[in-house]
């Protein structure tokens, strides 16, 4: 079998990766972030966000494949060709997914100057101010809380010992209701779009839940689990 070995001429800038990484960022989202330049250059796997979210992952830092200085080597190519191109810094909050909505960190030292680094998503200038502060308060608001509807009703909190029809994985095992505090909301079933977007859009406080499928071998949404006051408005 021929071996081939990339010798330091032949291989590809790393400013040269990360604009290529940041370039190819999703336009819809109307900005682009540190997380889409680490994963776009290969040195983290997209896999290990969604543990870090959870707040399995002490830090982002602890499964970004290379070391801190080489990481912000990156970041500072990455800033540079973002100002380069006239694009707008916007802080954000990167929050868990947890009902306590912890902060997220990316450092292990957590050094502010670091930490705002990654925090700090670009957009392009033709947005217009509203739009910017529309989009920098959603991404700020963090990801989705997701309960599940386990296939196997055999299951028991790792909190109270407890069990019941729903759950939120957790670090050390699955937790009931009670125990994260949303069992005051009420199950909003899927199937009617447009109530649906109502009373999400109306309740400070809802998850997705979803359901295992066997066939189709991935989770399902099902509906969602809302604020009570906001279900009677909207209906």
């Amino acid at each position: 079998m021929l071996k081939v070995t990339m010798s330091r001429k032949n291989r590809v800038p790393l400013g040269d990766r990360v604009a290529k990484a940041a370039e190819e960022a999703p336009a819809s989202r109307h900005f682009v972030s540190a997380t889409d330049v680490l994963i776009g250059i290969g040195w983290l796997d997209p896999g290990a966000v969604g543990p870090w979210q959870r707040g399995q992952v002490d830090c982002m830092e602890e499964v970004v494949r290379v070391d801190l200085p080489r990481i912000l080597e990156a970041m500072q190519l990455f800033q540079s060709w973002a100002i380069k191109r006239g694009l707008i810094a916007s802080p954000t909050a990167y929050v868990d997914r947890t009902p306590q909505r912890r902060t997220l960190h990316f450092s292990r030292s957590g050094d502010p100057k670091i930490e705002a680094s990654f925090r700090t998503h670009w957009m392009p200038p033709e947005l217009s101010e509203a739009k910017r502060e529309r989009l920098a308060e959603k991404a700020s608001r963090g990801p989705e809380l997701v309960v599940v509807q386990p296939l196997n009703r055999e299951w028991t909190c790792h909190r109270c010992g407890g069990t019941g029809d729903l759950l939120m994985m957790e670090p050390p095992g699955p937790a009931c209701l009670r125990c994260i505090g949303l069992d005051d909301l009420e199950f909003l079933p899927a199937g009617d779009a447009l109530l649906t977007r109502r009373v999400k859009a109306n309740s400070t406080r809802y998850a997705v839940v979803v359901r295992f499928s066997r066939t189709r071998r991935r989770y399902e949404r099902q509906g969602l689990l809302v604020e009570p006051r906001a279900l009677a408005d909207a209906r």
